[in-house]
């Protein structure tokens, strides 16, 4: 499934204490965005049917429709000057936008 680094980790533990709600990221993968699908990302607690990935005591939780397309994924947290904020590392990606929230997979996985 999908791996969580460090830094991400210790961003969302720092996200939800400021936030004062939710007890993890719901990530979740939509039809939108300029390369044909799109990363949402929201503060929430967990939903019946989704996975949870847990590291260093960060969950993160996944809905079945969009596992396939996050499996062998890396929920990364960059702070540079582009930004700050989480990106997704996605090795099956053919392209994605500028922003790195949305992204066309490889003809290989496409169903």
């Amino acid at each position: 499934m999908i791996k969580i680094t460090d830094d991400a980790a210790q961003a969302l533990h720092d996200l939800i204490a400021a936030k004062g709600s939710g007890e993890g990221l719901r990530l979740s993968v939509e039809k939108g965005g300029c390369a044909g699908l799109q990363y949402i990302m929201e503060i929430d607690n967990r939903s019946d049917g989704q996975e949870v990935i847990e590291h260093a005591g960060a969950k993160v939780f996944v809905d079945q429709a969009s596992s396939s397309f996050l499996a062998g994924c890396t929920l990364d947290y960059e702070d540079g000057l582009a930004g700050a904020g989480f990106r997704i590392r996605n090795p099956r990606a053919a392209r994605s936008c500028g922003c790195g929230t949305s992204f066309e997979e490889t003809a290989a996985v496409k169903s």
